[in-house]
């Protein structure tokens, strides 16, 4: 593993990095979602969470029923629990089948069911979402604890490391306790303040919700040996009050935030030996640009993606956008690139692929970052979004080891980054060669794409 002097961590945004930190990465959203579900049934004092989509049919593991069902127990045993759900508007109305952006049979289900639970919807800038997956246990307290990742509520999202079915999701959360938790508080508090319906007749639910909440003024004892820091994307004009967060800086936040944006790129730049990126997306020509400087520095690089992605291959048509898709293109000309999906095993015995919802990237074993945000314009632009970066040498490692584990079937525990992610790049295109040979008798779940053709080529 390579030393690196100072990690790139980014001065551009709201909350500084800050050391102590515990990590613990949740891989796949049964366990995830089981860890969280604990969490909240030992909290003590509260719990807050920021929620974009969740389907109506989600149910948490472990027949504890619905979240709503999870978190009204919770205040029902005198929790003080809010939830911020995103709420739509005319240009993303399409996105409201799976989101609780408190239509009138929303309300209704509160009032009928006399919710405790605490209430405010909030908007995005037009066009845009409010993306943050956020989960706060007991705020401001010695036992304050935080999620942070992409996972949505979503059936599809509801299942084990592995992949044995069909029709599942790939996804990631990390859990975090210590000082950086103050900044998942700081960001919560400020979107509950300054939510954008929070003033209508149907913008808020539950006694209280009318109140706003004070900022957070200590940070939390250190917990871990991880350095931390919390990056977003916040689109200028959404927020006014730029308070610092504990021992920060007070921060422009009317100009808006691109954090991630900064990271993602400073990072990559910084690569010195491998890069791992598991995202949904990637159509940023910043990023595949940063991602060519590091192929030809030497960097190993594995891109895992969904194997059937869900653009339309007529989303490259324009002159931008297909300058764009040959950029990305032009990646697989380097040997040391990997770009791959990943596909379990059905019912049926035949390989299914997995939609890889995951964001997070490893850069040399030593940093890491897991959040809501997308490699692609909403996301790193205009959506609500929230990472958490962190260094730390044994848990990135670790974290590398669990998720090949995964989509490998092998220990890569005895290899060193560069040696992990060429035995990646091997066994995609073994498996790939096995697939094309219709034998679904492969080696972990990780298949080779063709970058040439990703995005407009069927290639499973």
């Amino acid at each position: 593993m390579t030393t690196h002097p100072s990690w790139p961590f980014v001065a551009t945004g709201s909350y500084p990095t800050r050391g102590g930190n515990l990590v613990r990465p949740l891989i796949d959203g049964e366990p995830a979602f089981r860890r969280i579900c604990e969490a909240i049934e030992a909290a003590h004092h509260s719990v807050w969470a920021t929620i974009t989509f969740m389907w109506p049919e989600f149910r948490m593991p472990g027949e504890r029923g619905t979240a709503l069902e999870v978190l009204e127990r919770a205040a029902r045993r005198g929790v003080d629990v809010r939830v911020i759900f995103w709420r739509p508007d005319a240009e993303t109305a399409a996105l409201k089948r799976n989101v609780f952006w408190g239509a009138p049979e929303h309300l209704e289900l509160l009032r009928r069911n006399n919710h405790q639970v605490r209430i405010r919807w909030d908007r995005a800038q037009a066009g845009f979402c409010q993306h943050q997956k956020t989960w706060l246990i007991d705020a401001g307290k010695d036992t304050e604890t935080s999620f942070v990742g992409g996972i949505n509520l979503n059936p599809h999202s509801l299942v084990s490391p592995g992949h044995k079915g069909e029709g599942q999701n790939h996804d990631v959360y990390i859990e975090l306790a210590g000082p950086s938790v103050a900044d998942v508080h700081h960001n919560f508090v400020q979107r509950w303040n300054e939510s954008s319906e929070r003033h209508l007749h149907d913008g808020c639910w539950g006694d209280g919700s009318e109140t706003d909440l004070p900022f957070p003024h200590c940070v939390p004892a250190e917990r871990g040996t991880a350095r931390v820091q919390v990056q977003r994307t916040t689109h200028p004009g959404r927020y006014t009050d730029g308070r610092a967060p504990p021992e920060g800086r007070s921060f422009d936040t009317k100009s808006g935030e691109r954090t991630n944006f900064d990271q993602y790129c400073s990072a990559i730049c910084a690569a010195r030996r491998t890069i791992y990126i598991e995202n949904q997306y990637v159509e940023v020509a910043e990023i595949a640009a940063e991602l060519h400087g590091a192929l030809k520095r030497g960097v190993e690089v594995v891109l895992l993606v969904p194997a059937i992605p869900d653009i339309s291959p007529t989303a490259y048509d324009t002159v931008g956008r297909r300058v764009f898709f040959e950029a990305r293109a032009a990646l697989g000309k380097y040997d040391n690139f990997t770009l791959a999906g990943i596909a379990g095993l059905g019912s049926d015995g035949l390989r299914k692929a997995v939609y890889v919802h995951s964001k997070l990237m490893l850069i040399d074993d030593a940093w890491a970052t897991v959040g809501s945000c997308n490699l692609h314009h909403f996301s790193l632009f205009g959506n609500g979004e929230l990472n958490a970066a962190f260094s730390d040498p044994a848990i990135v490692r670790a974290f590398r080891v669990v998720l090949f584990r995964e989509h490998l079937a092998r220990d890569t525990s005895a290899l060193d980054d560069r040696a992990a992610l060429q035995l990646f790049r091997q066994i995609a295109r073994e498996n790939r060669q096995r697939h094309k040979n219709g034998d679904p008798a492969w080696q972990g779940l990780a298949i080779s794409l063709d970058p040439a053709t990703y995005g407009i080529a069927v290639q499973f």
